[in-house]
């Protein structure tokens, strides 16, 4: 079976981390045999638009086409416009520029899986109805949560993207519930997982991890994982660690937009790293903070639990229905004072108990298994195929 993947974020050479969840999944679809080809299309900028932001003139210098662990990886440029999934739906321009790549490629794949309703999802409506190929519609968070939210414009190409598919499927039962709500489609609840054998018993200590990584030996360390932008909640991180009196040392484990911010101010930046390293980063922390804003399921939150270590984080997307009874520990997102609080309770009042810890790594290992999860999409395809016959 030949699948073509859509989606706006995959790793590459230049940047091996972002989207790294996709490539696990695809690389647990490969080892069942299934022959995938991903497109990546990338967003430029035309010369009059350049000129009015300076994000707009920063070069995209990821490669064109590359094969990463077996797998092609087209990445087409699509013009891009101000405002494109607030005012201005890309769908149909990434559309084209996919269209463009399967012509000059030789590509006929038989399915077509998209990864996030905007701007993926659009596209792969579009390609599906132009090449008559059923396709399914991954959802991850924020192009249900965020996205749908903007316009009208962006509400009618949510419900499109969604209502087109051949099957939708969601990461948490909570982005199951809210597509319901939104759209009146239904959808099944499959998220990726993680590769359960990378997370197995580690025989480095701490002090042997963090000495590696060049982290301090003597402090207490907070991690967090992800890209540095404002919607992750790190200002209020950065501010909760400073209001404490005795705090742990931050590690932002990342890159982007509030890199510099956090530098000045005297926290741990790594910049972006490969995914290998963050399981280290995780195993070197006392805790874990991620305190987004908004999230689907977060993978790094699995990777942790499945380390056992103590997660701090807001409760958002499907992140109460993975800690279940423990949903009392989650926070409200977009309060330093709740991120203070907690990760003083969890310094000094030791309230991530081993009981806490068990129950939630026998979780992970149950719904997020990566390889049992590739099984159950790879039925969805066969399933898609057979009804679309």
């Amino acid at each position: 079976m030949k699948i073509l993947w859509i989606t706006s974020v995959y790793p590459s050479s230049l940047k091996p981390g972002e989207g790294v969840f996709h490539e696990t999944q695809v690389q647990e679809l490969q080892k069942l045999g299934l022959d995938i080809t991903v497109i990546c299309p990338r967003p430029f900028h035309s010369a009059p638009v350049r000129m009015l932001k300076k994000a707009y003139r920063k070069k995209d210098a990821r490669p064109e086409y590359e094969i990463r662990k077996g797998i092609p990886v087209y990445r087409p440029f699509y013009r891009a416009v101000p405002g494109q999934l607030k005012w201005a739906q890309p769908h149909r321009r990434i559309a084209s520029s996919v269209l463009k790549t399967m012509k000059q490629h030789d590509l006929h794949p038989d399915l077509i899986h998209a990864h996030f309703a905007m701007p993926s999802g659009g596209a792969a409506a579009v390609v599906s109805e132009s090449e008559r190929i059923p396709y399914v519609l991954t959802l991850h968070g924020s192009d249900v949560n965020v996205y749908p939210h903007y316009s009208k414009g962006a509400f009618k190409a949510f419900n499109r993207a969604v209502g087109s598919a051949s099957a939708v499927l969601a990461v948490s039962h909570k982005l199951q519930e809210e597509t319901k709500k939104l759209s009146g489609f239904e959808s099944s609840v499959l998220p990726i997982g993680i590769q359960l054998s990378r997370f197995q018993e580690n025989k480095q200590t701490k002090e042997e991890i963090r000495e590696k990584l060049g982290l301090p030996l003597g402090q207490r360390l907070a991690v967090y994982v992800g890209r540095l932008v404002r919607e992750k909640g790190i200002f209020e991180l950065s501010e909760a660690i400073e209001s404490l009196k005795e705090p742990p040392k931050a590690v932002f484990v990342g890159d982007g937009p509030a890199k510099s911010m956090l530098t000045q101010k005297g926290h741990i930046v790594t910049g972006q790293v490969p995914n290998h390293k963050v399981r280290d980063y995780l195993l070197a922390a006392d805790m874990f903070v991620l305190p987004s804003y908004s999230e689907g399921m977060p993978t790094v939150v699995i990777e942790a639990l499945a380390l056992r270590v103590p997660v701090i984080c807001t409760d958002v997307g499907g992140v109460a229905s993975l800690f279940g009874k423990h949903r009392h520990l989650l926070i409200q997102p977009k309060s330093a004072q709740a991120l203070a609080e907690a990760i003083a309770l969890y310094e000094h009042e030791q309230i991530w108990k081993p009981e806490v810890a068990d129950d939630l790594y026998e979780i992970v290992q149950a719904q997020f298994d990566a390889g049992k999860n590739a099984k159950a999409l790879h039925q969805q395809y066969q399933t898609v195929m057979k009804t679309s016959v």
